[in-house]
């Protein structure tokens, strides 16, 4: 096996600690909170409000499920625009009381069925974008596994990007970068290899700011270790103003 295959298939393994896993796992007293006060709430997006170190968080993420059955609820980790909706909804609400966010993103992609893009799937996605990247509020973004497409980066307009060492981050999954390319889906390996999405890989092209690494630690572990890094770093960021935030925002984005 090679390191890129190892990699994705670790990416998506269906026993990789979750959005919600993390949520809960940092956070005291996480409640988690639903619907988009406009269509439905989407299994896909969790979102709430949680205590770290004493101080209250928005966490929002991409929920993918452990078996079967939890997938069909989640929507196998590809959100609906009820979702994104969603997510804006407690973010903007992160901003009025001032409390900075912290996202866990974890899709192949959006959801790409008919009653999604009927719903304003791709509006919905650039809806986040714009708002994003204007909140008033500290922003740390984490892709914890997959992280696909615009569906992912909807959620990843952030002062912060970090991933754990063993997930990906593309503009679309090496199957079907593979079957554009080569029209041949088979080749998914050596797309991936092309296309450089490893954790590593972002970091050295500065798309990353941060790779948590994962050898040899179990799930408390991890926890505690993303834990950790968060704290301080929302401690690192408290301390600029505003305008400072939102400009660092800014150039951090404009520099692709």
């Amino acid at each position: 096996m090679t390191n890129i295959t190892r990699i994705i298939k670790e990416a998506r393994d269906q026993a990789r600690l979750t959005a919600l896993d993390f949520a809960q796992g940092i956070c005291e007293d996480f409640i988690e909170l639903h619907g988009d006060r406009s269509f439905r709430d989407d299994g896909a997006v969790i979102g709430g409000i949680g205590i770290l170190n004493g101080q209250p968080i928005t966490v929002v993420g991409i929920q993918k499920g452990r078996n079967l059955q939890d997938n069909l609820q989640r929507n196998f980790g590809q959100p609906h625009p009820e979702g994104y909706r969603k997510a804006l909804r407690l973010m903007k609400q992160a901003e009025k009381f001032g409390r900075p966010i912290v996202t866990f993103i974890n899709t192949a992609g959006a959801y790409p069925g008919v009653g999604a893009e009927e719903r304003g799937q791709g509006e919905a996605i650039a809806r986040n974008l714009l708002e994003m990247s204007d909140l008033k509020v500290p922003i740390i973004a984490i892709i914890i596994g997959e992280g696909g497409s615009g569906g992912a980066l909807a959620l990843a307009v952030a002062d912060r990007v970090w991933m754990l060492e063993n997930s990906i981050y593309a503009v679309l999954s090496p199957e079907g970068f593979a079957s554009i390319l080569w029209k041949d889906g088979s080749r998914a390996m050596e797309a991936a290899e092309l296309m450089k999405i490893t954790s590593h890989e972002l970091f050295e092209m500065g798309v990353v700011d941060k790779v948590i690494p994962e050898a040899g630690l179990n799930n408390q572990n991890l926890l505690d270790a993303v834990k950790q890094e968060i704290v301080a770093e929302l401690t690192n960021l408290s301390q600029l103003s505003v305008e400072q935030l939102l400009e660092t925002r800014y150039q951090r984005f404009r520099k692709y």
